[in-house]
């Protein structure tokens, strides 16, 4: 056959029916342009690979006109925001542990005095290395502070502190990845990113699959009720998660020895709550395709926030306020913290709460919303 001896009107009509597929298939076609502009305005606008404004809490154990301006000088910085002071100690520990303060800056007592007499005093600054990339950039930026602050102080009879080097020393404590690993924050936040991609999307195409094939019609024609089909058809992919989890945290103890620190008991309750609202996402997907193509379709529109929103790849804090804003409606956000927290940070049951319950409220939220349109659709 000539390749040139073409009917350009059955081409013609081939384009014709494909574009008329196309009006058809709309939530495909909306997929199609709407990913791209999501890739742009995520890449280009919450996507921030040099955090700044990150939280942090001070300890001052010295309040004369130096540590003053020391004070000043970081809540002018962009780097951090001052958003507690610590009373103690085991204050600010806690501000550390829970995610609440990125970073502990201690002025310790007798520090100015030290520094006036030479002894070269230590300002402290301990930072949740758990993610590296984001206390990196702070921990270079407190020596510049510093000197900012110091420099009017170091005029006048004080002038002598002015050499270089600088009269005091900044001791940096990296807690819970005191080497800076990567993988110390990767593989935790991994286990997350792995059962979001594999529950959301085997369910939403098992039941997609099924409406496809009929059996659905089957099922339902029997005295089942709506919500007996979600929790039978859901239930056993618990069972799948179960499976990834255990392999996940094997890998991590084993190959990249992430020590597991934290409650079992506020891990269970973390890991349920976040497969259970996976499951329902799923299932909501699965109401809303037509085909499995679709439900796959749907399933990637919903993962790729789920990485870059979530904190998994790029420093939750840095991102704009909007940002935040939805990623905070994710339930990786969420688990992610928790999981982080429970791994390398020593927490129970009482310091993952504050993520605990929006998971659980976005599992209620995730449930209701797939029963109603489950509803509907057989309507």
């Amino acid at each position: 056959m000539n390749l040139f001896e073409l009917s350009w009107r059955r081409v013609k009509a081939i384009f014709l029916k494909e574009l008329v597929q196309m009006r058809r298939d709309r939530l495909t076609f909306a997929i199609m342009v709407m990913m791209p502009v999501m890739q742009l305005v995520l890449f280009g606008y919450a996507i921030n690979t040099d955090p700044r404004h990150l939280p942090a809490a001070v300890e001052l154990r010295e309040d004369g006109p130096m540590t003053r301006s020391f004070l000043a000088s970081l809540k002018a910085s962009s780097y951090v925001d001052i958003v507690a002071v610590a009373r103690n100690e085991e204050e600010g520990e806690r501000l550390l542990r829970s995610g609440k303060a990125s970073f502990l800056i201690v002025v310790p007592e007798g520090f100015e005095r030290r520094l006036v007499r030479q002894e070269r005093p230590q300002l402290l600054l301990a930072a949740d290395a758990s993610d590296p990339v984001a206390a990196g950039g702070v921990v270079s930026a407190v020596s510049e502070i510093a000197r900012r602050a110091f420099a009017p102080d170091f005029e006048g009879p004080l002038s002598y502190l002015s050499a270089s080097p600088a009269p005091y020393d900044i001791v940096v404590h990296r807690r819970y990845n005191p080497t800076g690993e990567t993988a110390v924050n990767i593989v935790p936040g991994l286990l997350g990113v792995i059962l979001t991609m594999t529950m959301v999307m085997i369910t939403s195409i098992a039941l997609t699959r099924e409406i496809e094939r009929g059996t659905m019609e089957m099922l339902l024609s029997t005295p089942v009720r709506p919500i007996e089909v979600m929790i039978g058809k859901t239930t056993p992919y618990v069972l799948v998660g179960a499976v990834q989890t255990i392999i996940v945290l094997c890998a991590a103890a084993f190959l990249f020895r992430i020590p597991f620190t934290g409650s079992w008991l506020a891990f269970l309750a973390g890991i349920s709550a976040f497969i259970a609202a996976n499951l329902m996402l799923g299932y909501l997907i699965s109401t809303v395709a037509r085909t499995q193509m679709q439900a796959m379709q749907l399933t990637f529109f919903v993962f790729l926030p789920s990485i870059l929103l979530s904190g998994f790849m790029f420093p939750f804090r840095a991102m704009p306020a909007w940002a935040q804003a939805l990623g905070e409606a994710l339930p990786i956000t969420h688990f992610l913290r928790v999981i982080r927290e429970v791994m390398l940070k020593e927490a129970g049951l009482a310091d993952v709460w504050g993520d605990l319950w929006p998971l659980l409220i976005i599992l209620v939220a995730l449930a209701s919303l797939a029963l109603a349109r489950f509803r509907r659709t057989l309507d």
